[in-house]
């Protein structure tokens, strides 16, 4: 026999719906015919709350667009925001309440937690609600709110439902010119991070046109930024806590100048509107391969797009960190990055040979 008919679960869920939750919804959402998600908020108290953790502050929308992810293919199961106060009051439960059902429109017959301590706050704002509390030791999933603000979220990465885990994928973008090693040290970065990475579509682009020198239009560009950005979005999916991409708009618009002559606003806005964790540059100092897709080989052409592409970067205020020396020298420099924005130990040189 179900406790009820119309059951409640509610939290903050701040910085995210966890695996802890899920269970509890879950587990909630099979002893009622209808339940109801609360996703209650207080902006100013949260934005406070996020101040001092590991993680900035995530809007109620994003929280609330995550549950309804997670509950879409419950027809029983309905997500709604109702703002709480948050001073420390007891009126604040009161009035959260009252925005409970007020957003339900019909009794409760069951409140879900996983608190004992609120027992007495239930029993005293729903009176006809049975409190039933779901792991409440925490023992199916040993996680909380609090230890994901404090610790972070990466090291707790599989407490993460999969529809949450990208929005906290750390970007780390490669970019420098023609022949410097991107696409080895991307390809060799996220093998070694056992994750996914971003293509530079340039060169995708153009093997598929079969050439690329002699047949290149300005229109290729935008179109070309476009396609990486929604692989960015595709990968970024799939990845395991840190996503490497092989260039961005600001190098698209770098070879629109270079093979057009030709700086296009559109590219700038995507540069504007894009957002990376990281940015590595590879200065040009390992040997210029020819690989059908490109042009400026002499030294002296090199050093001076190398340039060229720094201050294109600067304008757009991109703080990135330079890495040279041979294939080895790249690959140790740019895990000791990595692992520092990933928060693991620092791996040294003597280690890798």
């Amino acid at each position: 026999m179900k406790p009820g008919t119309v059951g409640m679960y509610g939290g903050k869920f701040l910085p995210c719906p966890h695996m802890g939750h899920v269970y509890a919804m879950i587990r909630a959402s099979t002893m009622v015919d209808e339940l109801h998600v609360i996703v209650t908020y207080d902006e100013a108290y949260e934005q406070k709350l996020c101040e001092d953790g590991c993680i900035p502050y995530i809007p109620v929308r994003v929280r609330l667009r995550w549950w309804t992810q997670l509950t879409k293919d419950m027809p029983h199961v309905h997500v709604h925001a109702v703002h709480q106060p948050e001073t420390g009051e007891m009126a604040d439960w009161h009035i959260g309440a009252q925005g409970i059902l007020a957003a339900i429109g019909k009794p409760l017959d069951a409140v879900f937690s996983s608190e004992t301590a609120y027992t007495p706050i239930f029993g005293e704002l729903y009176p006809d609600a049975q409190h039933i509390l779901i792991d409440p030791k925490r023992e199916v999933y040993p996680i909380s709110g609090s230890m994901l603000r404090k610790e972070g979220v990466l090291k707790h990465w599989n407490m993460l439902p999969a529809i949450v885990q990208p929005h906290f994928v750390k970007k780390v973008v490669v970019v420098g010119t023609e022949s410097c090693g991107k696409s080895t040290l991307v390809r060799n970065l996220a093998n070694l991070y056992n994750t996914t990475y971003v293509e530079e579509w340039g060169r995708t682009y153009y093997e598929r046109l079969g050439n690329c020198e002699d047949i290149t239009l300005p229109e290729d560009y935008p179109e070309i930024a476009f396609e990486h950005k929604y692989h960015e979005k595709v990968q970024g999916a799939k990845a395991n806590k840190v996503l490497f991409i092989d260039t961005e708009a600001i190098v698209t618009q770098y070879f629109s100048k270079l093979y057009v002559g030709k700086r296009q606003p559109i590219l700038d806005e995507i540069a504007r509107l894009q957002q990376y964790d990281f940015w590595l540059f590879l200065e040009p100092d390992v040997e210029w391969v020819d690989d059908g897709t490109r042009s400026f080989g002499e030294e002296q052409v090199r050093q001076e797009n190398n340039r060229l592409l720094k201050e294109l970067l600067e304008e757009f205020g991109v703080r990135y960190h330079s890495i040279s020396g041979n294939y080895q020298e790249r690959l140790e420099q740019a895990m000791v990055h990595v692992n520092e924005l990933l928060g693991r130990p620092v791996v040294k040189n003597h280690e890798m040979k």
